[in-house]
């Protein structure tokens, strides 16, 4: 009968990572090749990629004869000039609004001639220069967070009970904001307070997250909506703050001395963010590489071998 008290007493409130982009670009945004070896950079999603250079720093500072360029992108077909793709007559590339896609393997032949001043002997020559270009994002926000109710048993029908209507009360609490509990588990231990017999605990832990069924409907118009997703977890994380702040007090004002065998304890509300990644993504923040992928509520880049894309978010 006490489970039951409690139960009622809860449906009261029921109403980049930041990727160093590294000493590898210059101050005007430019990145020389390196002879032999690629260059990695990670792009910004929905922003320009540094000014990669067809050529290195040491071959920069030298005279070119007859210099071209010839730029072959991640699908291995030779670039060309389109309104995301930006080619100079000097072999300077720069891709607008990155996307992830556009992540991968992006190389430049330079094809140039050495003269013999005496002899006008022509020579030509050639140089490869590889970049890894990645698409990384700013992370979003979860939280993870643990709370302790005491039971009378370890076993028994009402620590399921419990559990259960407690997750479905947290999720129809944040629902709106198209947030969600994942990963939710608890178990029971023996406590022994000082000065006190020993007690039964439930140690329950569960994450929120803001990538419930159908998040993208809160984004409106925007490309990114990070802001909104930030925004609506910390909302979430506000309301189950409030909703355990409220429990305690229930238990210490309306019970005061008939305490139910089964309630919130109090300061036993422990939180911490946590970076969540969006489908597509793994940790760090990283587009998934072919060959992998990231569904809604994972944080790595699970093997997929049917995959050839970057930023998969399903396994065909």
């Amino acid at each position: 009968m006490r489970a039951w008290v409690l139960l009622s007493a809860v449906l009261w409130y029921f109403a980049g990572v930041g990727w160093q982009r590294s000493s590898i670009i210059t101050k005007e945004g430019f990145v020389y090749g390196k002879v032999g070896r690629p260059v990695k950079l990670y792009v910004e999603l929905h922003h320009n990629s540094p000014v990669l250079l067809c050529t290195d720093f040491k071959r920069a500072q030298k005279e070119t004869v007859d210099p071209t360029y010839l730029w072959i992108g991640p699908n291995e077909k030779p670039l060309t000039g389109t309104s995301r793709i930006n080619i100079t007559k000097t072999g300077k590339l720069l891709v607008k609004d990155f996307l992830e896609p556009l992540s991968g393997l992006y190389t430049c032949t330079l094809s140039y001639k050495i003269v013999k001043a005496e002899t006008q002997e022509e020579k030509t020559v050639k140089q490869r220069y590889d970049f890894m270009l990645f698409a990384y994002r700013e992370p979003d926000y979860a939280y993870q967070i643990a709370v302790r109710f005491t039971t009378k048993s370890c076993v028994g029908k009402y620590n399921d009970l419990l559990f259960k209507v407690l997750k479905k009360i947290l999720n129809n609490l944040i629902s709106d904001l198209s947030c969600h509990i994942i990963e939710p588990s608890y178990k029971c231990h023996f406590v022994k307070i000082p000065k006190h017999g020993l007690t039964h605990e439930l140690f329950i832990a569960f994450q929120v997250n803001p990538f419930a069924p159908r998040w993208k409907g809160t984004c409106n118009e925007s490309v990114d909506c990070e802001d909104t997703t930030n925004h609506n977890i910390l909302q979430a994380r506000n309301r189950i703050e409030e909703f355990f702040r409220r429990q305690a007090y229930i238990f210490k004002h309306d019970f005061k001395k008939t305490l139910p065998a089964m309630h919130f304890v109090d300061h036993s509300f422990h939180i911490m963010r946590m970076d969540s990644c969006r489908p597509g993504f793994g940790k760090n923040e990283v587009v998934c590489s072919p060959g992998t992928f990231s569904p809604d509520v994972d944080v790595t880049c699970q093997t997929c071998v049917s995959t050839r894309i970057y930023g998969a978010k399903t396994c065909p």
